[in-house]
């Protein structure tokens, strides 16, 4: 028998926000899509290694599909980002952060601080349009000081695409920008973490309240089925491998040795997760979905 009615299939996902309190403060995971680049990135691992790494994880192998993540947090009434994403400059897959921010209910000019993990394009892309326009009308751009001068150092000007890009999003907020020393509260309940090595000012944040703790860790890892089991592997992007692959290593320690849930901003989304270590290996473990809020 025939049916009559045809049943709709949709033709698209589902928004990409999950929310999930820390005391008083609500944290919102925020998708800007992913991107697909090449095994060739990695750094001390064969291609094939690699590889079979990925295909045991149940991941496609042929090369690096990587979330990209960026977190709302509301705290005291306030709203900040922590990092903006790619914008529309990068893949066709990315840039979907303000798509996203108005399914969970938030227009970008609510939003009064935007907190920079790095200043690489996938993170910092979606602060200004191709114009030059700020499109966070209201918000206060704040990085560590070794992060801002480093992509703003005149020796850097027109050596790569990375340094120029840098220039251009922060152009529109050259008045509102704040950059930190250390670990400082940089927003009501969140203190900064710096964790340098894949950019000489790449920062973690620390949220707190009521006894609860998340720490977004940024790109400590950007292939967690590979460098969770193999910390030692490093990316073509690190600024410094060395410091990135020693810091990755005391981050690694950290979260397991305090059962400290973290995010990061190539995490499967939306990310929330805890690390657990053994007879000299660590073991990522996703969080259970959460229905409670």
């Amino acid at each position: 028998m025939m049916a009559t009615n045809e049943v709709p299939v949709p033709g698209r996902q589902v928004p990409g926000i999950h929310h999930r309190r820390v005391g008083d403060i609500l944290v919102t995971a925020i998708s800007d899509g992913f991107l697909d680049g090449s095994l060739a990135a990695l750094q001390n691992i064969e291609e094939d290694e690699a590889g079979r790494l990925l295909r045991e994880a149940f991941r496609p192998s042929a090369g690096r599909r990587t979330s990209v993540n960026t977190f709302l947090i509301r705290s005291g009434g306030r709203a900040c980002l922590v990092d903006t994403g790619c914008g529309r400059t990068l893949q066709s897959s990315a840039g979907r952060v303000f798509d996203n921010l108005d399914a969970a209910g938030v227009s970008a000019a609510v939003i009064d601080t935007i907190l920079l993990t790095h200043m690489h394009p996938d993170h910092s892309n979606g602060l200004s349009d191709p114009s030059g326009t700020a499109l966070f009308p209201n918000a206060e751009i704040c990085l560590h000081e070794a992060e801002l001068g480093y992509w703003t150092a005149d020796q850097n000007a027109g050596t790569e695409d990375y340094f120029d890009t840098a220039r251009q999003q922060l152009a529109p907020y050259r008045d509102r920008l704040r950059a930190f020393a250390s670990e400082v509260e940089v927003f009501p309940g969140v203190t900064s973490v710096p964790l340098p090595g894949h950019t000489p000012g790449h920062t973690g944040y620390l949220i707190a309240s009521g006894g609860q703790t998340l720490l977004i860790w940024g790109d400590i890892v950007h292939a967690p089925e590979i460098q969770v089991p193999r910390p030692d592997v490093t990316l073509a992007f690190d600024v410094d491998p060395v410091l990135a692959e020693a810091t990755r290593r005391r981050m690694f320690d950290r979260v397991a040795s305090e059962r400290l849930a973290f995010t990061g901003m190539h995490l499967h989304f939306p990310g929330w997760s805890h690390l657990t270590t053994g007879d000299g290996s660590y073991r990522l473990v996703p969080d259970a979905w959460s229905h409670d809020l």
